[in-house]
């Protein structure tokens, strides 16, 4: 692109992705959930260029950009290109402020992963362009119109959770999120000598977007049909076991295994909080190994890549727990695993993949890290 030539970045912006320690699914239930950026993450540069309207946008690793005129955005038929104008749209609709800029993007998020290189995509972008024209957007404004972009142009109607610890992560903690009341609170994570690591598996079953939603709507259904017996009942992070229970012959048995799931997971996500509090990782672990089998079995979000690593970990002693992450049909296991026994099981796990599906392996190991920040700033 024409202004590349000439760039001189004003302001560096370095947006992370994240991991969710426990509690996948629960976001867009209202429920408790446990995540915490890392340190992979999404590289802004930015200038003013000298136009009003006039936005051009170029992706290092597409090796490809676009032109954006602010007063005609609409959905674009590239997917990457929609998480940007419809970061664009929603800061149109809160401030009459924004300009013409230019922008270079470089992710070290691996896409497809489960980190959620959206999230880091989105509020980067959104971080930047208040840095840049002094906006006054705070950093919940951010977080809510990135996941109104992720609703409108991208499709997905995420919840809160990926978008809230891209931004307001801390370095060394988890955070324990509230879903329904949005309070939040730190917990450290001390882990040593054990360490997360995450298994990519490179596959994605091109389901997890459109099974997203579906999902979604199975729980809502279930909520209208506990509703009936139960008006207290918003989401299921108001229901119970014995609810779900006393409902079961009015739910379809996948509705009702999709609610299982969820109110299980809650209270799993608090139990992890107190093992983390007590340092009985050994119960971290298992909590790991029990949303599995929920994710798998329950909510059926897995794929026979994800339950073959997951299973693998099993017979190595020096794993306390894994799980799958993230939307699911592909994407990462998430391991705590000895530092001693990385090597050897990062090398007995690749082989054990490759011979069983013919793909090689990527990993790599993930920290809890800060949010999105600021780099540079001339």
């Amino acid at each position: 692109m024409r202004f590349l030539e000439d760039f001189k970045s004003e302001l560096t912006i370095e947006s992370p992705g994240r991991i969710n320690l426990i509690g996948e699914h629960i976001d867009y239930n209202m429920g408790f959930v446990l995540p915490t950026a890392i340190e992979k993450k999404i590289i802004f540069k930015f200038q003013k260029n000298d136009s009003n309207r006039l936005c051009q946008v170029y992706s290092m690793g597409y090796n490809v950009g676009f032109e954006i005129d602010l007063d005609h955005l609409e959905r674009s038929d590239r997917e990457w290109e929609n998480y940007i104008l419809g970061v664009l749209n929603e800061i149109t609709k809160r401030t009459d402020k924004l300009r013409g800029f230019d922008c270079t993007i470089e992710s070290h998020v691996p896409i497809g992963s489960g980190v959620s290189s959206s999230a880091a995509l989105e509020c980067g972008l959104a971080y930047g362009l208040n840095e840049l024209f002094d906006l006054r957007l705070t950093k919940r404004d951010i977080v809510d119109l990135a996941q109104m972009a992720e609703h409108t142009y991208a499709g997905t109607k995420c919840g809160i959770m990926d978008q809230f610890s891209s931004v307001m992560s801390k370095e060394g903690h988890v955070i324990l999120l509230d879903c329904e009341t949005v309070e939040y609170s730190y917990i450290p994570i001390q882990i040593q000598p054990y360490k997360i690591v995450l298994l990519n598996t490179n596959v994605s079953h091109n389901l997890a977007s459109g099974e997203y939603n579906v999902r979604r709507a199975q729980c809502e259904e279930g909520v209208s049909i506990l509703q009936k017996e139960f008006p207290e009942v918003e989401s299921l992070r108001q229901a119970t076991l014995a609810m779900l229970e006393h409902c079961k012959d009015s739910m379809d048995p996948k509705v009702f295994d999709r609610c299982m799931y969820v109110v299980q997971e809650n209270e799993r996500v608090k139990n992890a909080v107190e093992a983390l509090r007590q340092n009985d990782l050994k119960r971290l672990g298992a909590l790991l190994y029990e949303t599995h089998q929920g994710l798998s079995k329950l909510y059926e979000v897995s794929c026979a890549e994800l339950d073959f690593l997951v299973e693998f970990s099993k017979s190595n002693p020096q794993v306390l727990g894994a799980r799958m992450m993230g939307g699911g049909f592909g994407g990462c296991t998430i391991n705590i695993v000895h530092e001693d026994a990385i090597t050897s099981y990062i090398e007995k796990a690749t082989t054990a993949y490759k011979a069983e599906f013919d793909i090689e392996l990527t990993t790599f190991e993930a920290s809890p890290s800060e949010g999105t920040s600021i780099k540079f700033k001339k």
